[in-house]
């Protein structure tokens, strides 16, 4: 926990993204990812919100699972002046990726093969940003 008692850390919640970021991007369901590394669906839950830590040995069985590597769940050129600032922007972006909307935009965007069709695109979500 963070020194807020009832806030998770940072880095817990930025590995739990990590971790549902790659079940969703996989089509896993949580019930799924549970069964494969021995542990309830809600666990992963609580994983994944960062509510609960990830033992090394849980984390080695996802990372397998998940055919990734353990540093994906970490970021190992983090600046060290102030990573939680970093992870709290990144996770931002994480929620957002972590939808279905985010995640079909994540997918498509880099299909837009002509630059100024892509900053049109960028230009229009900013604009629209801007009237909120």
């Amino acid at each position: 926990m963070s020194d807020d008692a009832k806030s998770p850390h940072p880095i817990d919640v930025h590995v739990g993204n990590k971790v549902k970021l790659r079940r969703k991007f996989m089509g896993i369901s949580q019930e799924e990812l549970g069964l494969a590394v021995d542990v309830t669906f809600q666990q992963i839950q609580k994983y994944e919100k960062g509510s609960n830590r990830i033992s090394a040995s849980k984390l080695y069985e996802i990372s397998r699972y998940l055919k990734v590597p353990l540093d994906y769940f970490f970021d190992v050129n983090m600046p060290n002046d102030n990573p939680v600032e970093e992870i709290a922007a990144e996770q931002a972006v994480s929620a957002f990726l972590l939808t279905s909307e985010g995640l079909e935009i994540a997918q498509s965007f880099p299909k837009i093969r002509k630059g100024p069709t892509r900053r049109k695109v960028l230009d229009l979500v900013r604009t629209l940003t801007d009237e909120n």
